[in-house]
């Protein structure tokens, strides 16, 4: 029996994080959704189906593992949603071919070879509809992720199931004189080359504590659990509040609450990120804030597909995606969402609520900035000092979704202008 991980068309909701990956290679916790349920069926060959323009990136990511590979289907499946988070739950690789729904939305499928072989067809989209002609329905009960917000309220909770199925817990790295646990060191796991340096204080009331391998925690650091950091990464002083989870390869200081932030970002200085998700190679400047609490304690809205759409919480924080830069003393309104490699530089007011991918913020207006081949050169650069590389993957990425998001940039600037004079 094979695995098989698939991307369902909610995508966009999860924008702009999802802009540059599937919703299955979203963090929530310690590990990315796909990675959870491969951990549930560990020995289970396994392919993957997404949208074709990130699938070469992504092909990258998981190397020897099929991606939007028809032939791949051909043997007995269970089929998972992957935007199932994939914790407390009771679906089974064995058992009676059935189709598991919630709320009318397919969670997954378990069908057999002979029965696949008659559903096949020429995109993986009509073989799911084919299946769900012929298998029976079963309503389930799942945590099924439907916006990006859910992703950072679930977070705190699934830190905890991570690191209740770590495979070995335990403080293997060092713990300096003057450093501390506070609470129950059993919920502690700190991995082999860490290095916790003293003055730094590990609490546990509310939940455990996950550092990584590699980890420098510097002094006057405060972690608060549930917490995870990822490999490799630095803390510096930083107040790390509950429900945070660092990915790996980051540099992090100033406060940060209830927030995601992926692989290789950088948010070096003071200044406040609350319930916040932040993508990859992301570069927060000096005294970057951004709010996440109206000042009436009302309900935040988000920019969804060119709408403002009520998140039904009172506390949303920022959406950065990837490759993006603020300058020194930016201010981030509640619930903003900014796209893929964008410049904000600073006025001292609070930046618009919605920027658009490849854009600039400069001198109070949105911009077209020095555009995409000037900026990849900087990329190069910056991702050079981490010893990564810009891929060819990652340019025909960027450059596909330059155009794609053309559009949109240039009617918001434009708007933007005719504004301004």
């Amino acid at each position: 029996m094979k695995l098989c991980i698939f991307e369902d068309n909610t995508f966009e909701n999860f924008y702009p994080i999802t802009l540059t990956r599937p919703i299955f290679d979203l963090r929530c916790g310690h590990t990315l959704l796909y990675e959870k349920i491969l951990r549930a069926f560990p020995d289970m060959e396994t392919c993957f189906f997404l949208r074709d323009w990130i699938a070469p990136t992504f092909r990258k990511r998981v190397e020897g593992k099929s991606v939007n590979d028809l032939s791949a289907l051909n043997d007995d499946m269970l089929i998972i949603n992957g935007r199932t988070l994939f914790m407390d739950t009771d679906i089974q690789a064995e058992g009676d071919e059935e189709i598991g729904v919630m709320d009318n939305t397919l969670v997954y499928a378990r069908v057999k070879k002979q029965t696949l072989d008659k559903c096949m067809a020429d995109s993986f989209e009509a073989v799911l509809k084919n299946i769900k002609q012929i298998l029976p329905k079963k309503e389930v009960s799942v945590t099924l992720l439907n916006y990006l917000w859910e992703v950072i309220h679930n977070n705190g909770k699934a830190i905890g199931d991570d690191f209740n199925k770590l495979p070995k817990k335990g403080i293997f790295g060092s713990m300096a004189e003057g450093a501390i646990i506070y609470g129950d060191r059993n919920k502690v796991h700190i991995g082999k080359g860490t290095e916790i340096q003293p003055h730094t204080v590990i609490e546990t009331a509310g939940g455990p504590v996950i550092i990584d391998e590699d980890v420098t925690v510097t002094p006057f650091t405060r972690i608060e659990g549930p917490c995870s950091i990822g490999k490799g990464s630095i803390l510096f002083g930083t107040k790390l509040r509950e429900g945070s989870s660092i990915g790996p390869v980051c540099r992090v200081g100033g406060e940060v609450e209830e927030s995601i932030i992926h692989g290789y970002s950088n948010k070096y200085h003071d200044g406040f990120l609350g319930h916040a998700y932040v993508g990859e190679w992301v570069n927060l400047g000096a005294q970057t804030t951004n709010s996440d609490l109206r000042n009436d304690y009302g309900l935040v809205r988000v920019h969804i597909k060119g709408q403002l759409f009520d998140t039904n919480y009172t506390k949303v924080g920022c959406f950065i995606g990837d490759y993006t830069r603020t300058s020194i003393g930016t201010l981030l309104n509640t619930g903003t969402s900014i796209g893929v490699l964008c410049m904000l530089v600073t006025t001292g007011w609070l930046l618009p609520k919605y920027i658009p991918s490849f854009a600039w913020y400069y001198k109070g207006k949105i911009a077209k900035g020095y555009g995409l081949e000037t900026v990849l050169k900087t990329l190069k650069i910056s991702m050079g000092r981490r010893n990564k590389e810009l891929t060819k993957e990652d340019i025909e990425l960027l450059r596909y979704l330059e155009k794609a998001t053309q559009d949109e940039r240039n009617t918001i600037v434009e708007k933007a202008r005719t504004e301004n004079n």
